[in-house]
Parts: C-alpha cells; structure tokens; sequence
C-alpha cells in the first residue's frame, strides 16, 4: 500500500485494538499540532493516533509525540505520508486528518455508526475558522458539493474501512488532489457518508492568499484536473 512503508503496529498480548486509527499527516505544524490534538486526547485508547512527520524543520514532531500513539518519520508528500501512516494503523477504520483541523465531539462514535450501518467511506462537513460570511459560503459550497458529487477533500476528514483502503492501494502518490483521485475510486463502492456536526479546519490558506483569490485558484485547479491535466503539472501551479 502506497510508498515507504514500514512495519505494522505493534499490539501486545492482551491489549485491545482500537476502533479507530486518525492517520495526521504534518510538516512545520509547531503553532497549531498542540491545539489540533490536545482535544481527541479523550477518546484514547480506543482511538489510536498517529502523526506523520514529512520533514519537519520546527519541533512539530516533539510537540506531538506525547500526545500520539506513533510519530514516524517520512519523506514529504501528503499521499506518501498518509499511507505510511495507514500502514502502520492498527484500526480496521481509519481517519485521515488534516494537523489544523479539530474533530467534532462524538466523532468516534459517527464514523463507527456509519460504517456499521453500511457505508465504507466518508467525510464530515466541514467548517472554516476563524470565520467571516464569505467563508462560511465556502464551507457551505464545499459541502454541497461533496454531497452532489460524491468526491471529498481532505479538509473534510476522508474516513474508511482499512480493507477497502488496502484493497484500492491506498493514496495514488501524487503532489495535489490525492483526496479527489482517490474519491473517484472510493465512490465506485458506494456513495460517501457525510457526517454532522461539521469539524473545523482552519482559515488560514484562504486569509494568507486572499479568500476570493485562493477560491478562484482552487476552482481553476480542480477544473483543469477534471480535463486531464497532470497533477504534477498543476502543483507547479498550486
């Protein structure tokens, strides 16, 4: 599955597996990892978490490995990093989480209602914050759209079964819309669950760019990946 992979997790004799594995993928996340992870500390150990190092140049990984069940290193590359961590999950769900991106309460419980319900895959709402009304147009876009489609983003909390994850080969390895490509293979089981309260992520991409100015970027990316352009061409681009 995927690229790098190390071995697996470790369970020790008599040591009950966790529900849920939350895969986080990070590199230089030092002002918001502490915040991001501080608030599933409740839901340990029956939700395992495992950060992702892509080559850190601040003390991402030190801050987090208190607050993680696994930090392992890897070479940078979101799709790389996830699979990595997926690889070593010992959950037959998974959770991909964005490092600025906070988890509704109950969450657990959601996705495990879900997938026992039927769904093999899914998504939250998603919410942006710190907010304003345009991005809360936004959000509420992203998430009508999702439902329309079928197709997920990252900033939504992509969830799904680890035998349908292994069995499709993981993330493709690609330097932009990994969440989309593998979206497009997840559907072809079955339509997403898309789940409330929404999580929150942060604003910050869209305040430091410009809201307009990174929505129409986004738009246009994602248009030209629907016509066929590479990915490794549009993230010279992004």
């Amino acid at each position: 599955m995927g690229h790098g992979i190390t071995e697996p997790g470790i369970t020790k004799p008599g040591t009950a597996l966790p529900a849920l594995s939350i895969v986080i993928p990070a590199r230089n996340e030092a002002q918001h990892i502490v915040a991001s992870l501080q608030p599933l500390q409740g839901y340990r150990p029956r939700v395992e978490i495992i950060l992702v190092d892509g080559g850190s140049s601040d003390n991402t990984a030190a801050l987090a490995s208190p607050l993680c069940d696994r930090v392992l290193p890897s070479p940078p590359g979101r799709a790389r990093q996830m699979n990595l961590g997926a690889s070593a999950a010992r959950a037959d769900a998974l959770l991909f989480l964005h490092a600025d991106t906070q988890l509704p309460p109950g969450f657990a419980h959601r996705v495990q209602t879900s997938l026992t319900a039927g769904h093999r895959w899914g998504r939250f709402d998603v919410r942006l914050e710190p907010g304003s009304p345009l991005l809360r147009l936004i959000a509420w876009m992203m998430n009508q759209r999702s439902r329309l489609t079928g197709v997920c983003t990252g900033d939504q909390g992509i969830f799904v079964q680890r035998q349908l994850f292994a069995e499709l080969g993981g993330y493709a390895d690609l330097p932009l819309m990994e969440d989309i490509e593998l979206s497009k293979r997840l559907r072809r089981h079955g339509r997403p669950a898309c789940l409330q309260p929404a999580l929150c992520t942060s604003s910050r991409r869209w305040q430091q760019h410009g809201t307009l100015r990174t929505v129409v970027l986004m738009w246009w990316l994602r248009a030209l990946y629907w016509l066929g352009v590479s990915p490794h061409r549009l993230a010279k681009w992004y």
